[in-house]
């Protein structure tokens, strides 16, 4: 039953026409959050992670070009289709990084928080994809939103 109530809750906030605005808001939170913590506290995070400081600085800079993108797309009268699956892509390439990250034990030898760390951002950013690919399906199927 609870279930059953979170997948009617999700086709209710899925079918509104802010659906995919919401998401890519949620991406852009996501992103300077973890942007932010990755530059402010690299050196901390590299010991406690075992992942390089200039990984972390790299990637959390990167992660700062990526919701200037976002906040680009987020903001146009209409969401460019083509933008949007962008940053699917980017997206699905993140989680191919974290992947390759957890897998490829020669490119890092992270700590068990380290691959935590990986492994939570590799299912966020998936999650993020999955959303808004259905977020652009409803865009797509209902062009005046």
């Amino acid at each position: 039953e609870f279930f059953m109530s979170a997948v009617a809750s999700f086709s209710s906030l899925a079918a509104s026409p802010l659906f995919l605005r919401r998401v890519l808001w949620l991406d852009a939170a996501t992103g300077v959050a973890t942007g932010a913590l990755q530059l402010l506290l690299s050196g901390l995070l590299a010991s406690l992670l075992g992942l390089p400081e200039t990984l972390l600085v790299a990637t959390g800079w990167a992660l700062f070009g990526y919701v200037v993108l976002i906040s680009f797309i987020a903001t146009r009268q209409f969401v460019p289709e083509g933008l949007v699956w962008l940053l699917i892509i980017a997206n699905l390439l993140w989680v191919a990084g974290c992947m390759a990250l957890l897998l490829l034990g020669d490119l890092v030898t992270p700590t068990l928080a380290g691959k935590v760390f990986i492994a939570v951002q590799a299912v966020a950013v998936g999650l993020l994809a999955e959303l808004q690919w259905v977020g652009l399906r409803k865009a797509v199927a209902q062009p005046n939103w």
